[in-house]
């Protein structure tokens, strides 16, 4: 346990939110987090509300204030079982979209709007309609990294978690695959099925090189290297593992490895450390700017003020569900 000061202020009244991540958040910096830490978990009892956080967030907001946590996939599955009246989305815009899309009777707030996607801003509706155009009669599998309005042209989405099974569940020998380049290959490489890709490509994954890989082994010899599938292909030829962040967790608190390198937003490993300091973390990764948009105190005036809320046009939110309902049952 910790031994926190400042008798009587919010510090001393957070202990029990620092001791969560002591192994990764400086005793020094938590008075800067406690009065905003406090302060969220009586907003989220007067609003009866849920913060729902990806693994890319930054462990004071991960492990301190968050109900639900894990990655695209199993923010979409939890969302559909919410019963608070209200959704606060640490993550990204289309997150928010797609727990609004899963509850559209509840209010869904994002604490930043900025917090955009490069994946998503890199294909429009419009783009997916050419597509089919091109490619008359070939399904088209939609990354949950995309609005709804892309969602909405598309037959069934994926994450990078269940990709390989939603392609497999369609029985067929060639599919649309938008908009990640990279995942796209990736998984065609494990399924044998053929895949129209777009040249869309996450800022953070597209970033790391074989090169990155091949110095981690020779400056950590037996040191694991798991990758995200976002990654280029010669990157995922060079890791001991690809998967998505939640099979990247299940790996390291299964197997326990001595070292391992997560090839994917730093804030991955911090998350994992917080939980597991026995097991040690090495680098490289890269920041997400989008996700570091949210911080404790967004959330607080998010919960403070209802903002900013997530609304999507009736009509193009019941077929973006209808793709996103069809994955979930896969």
């Amino acid at each position: 346990m910790t031994t926190l000061t400042h008798s009587g202020s919010a510090v001393q009244r957070t202990a029990h939110l620092y001791d969560r991540v002591r192994h990764i958040v400086p005793e020094v910096e938590w008075p800067f987090f406690a009065e905003d830490a406090e302060a969220i978990l009586r907003l989220k009892e007067e609003h009866n509300a849920v913060v729902l956080a990806h693994n890319y967030q930054t462990p004071e907001i991960f492990h301190c204030v968050s109900d639900i946590v894990g990655d695209s996939l199993a923010l979409a599955r939890e969302a559909q079982h919410v019963e608070a009246d209200v959704i606060v989305l640490a993550g990204v815009h289309f997150m928010a979209e797609t727990a609004k899309l899963l509850n559209p009777a509840k209010t869904v707030l994002i604490p930043d709007p900025l917090a955009g996607c490069s994946l998503a801003e890199s294909i429009t509706a419009a783009d997916v309609r050419s597509l089919r155009a091109a490619h008359p009669g070939v399904p088209v599998v939609t990354y949950v990294n995309t609005s709804a309005a892309v969602k909405a042209e598309s037959d069934i989405c994926c994450t990078s978690g269940n990709a390989v099974k939603v392609i497999e569940s369609l029985g067929v020998d060639r599919v649309i695959m938008i908009p990640d380049e990279f995942l796209a290959r990736n998984i065609a490489a494990q399924t044998g099925v053929e895949v129209i890709t777009w040249p869309g490509r996450c800022e953070v994954h597209e970033r790391f090189t074989a090169d990155d890989i091949r110095s981690v082994r020779a400056d950590h010899p037996g040191a694991v290297v798991l990758a995200h599938p976002e990654c280029p292909p010669e990157v995922v030829g060079e890791a001991d593992m690809s998967g998505s962040t939640a099979q990247m967790l299940d790996f390291v608190v299964t197997r326990r490895p001595r070292q391992v390198a997560l090839i994917t937003e730093c804030s991955m490993s911090d998350n994992i450390a917080a939980q597991h300091p026995e097991v040690e973390f090495v680098r490289p990764c890269n920041l997400c700017p989008h996700m570091k948009r949210n911080s404790l105190a967004k959330i607080r005036r998010s919960l403070e003020t209802m903002t900013h809320e997530v609304t999507i046009d009736d009509a193009v939110a019941d077929r973006a569900r209808a793709a996103v309902d069809r994955m979930l049952a896969v």
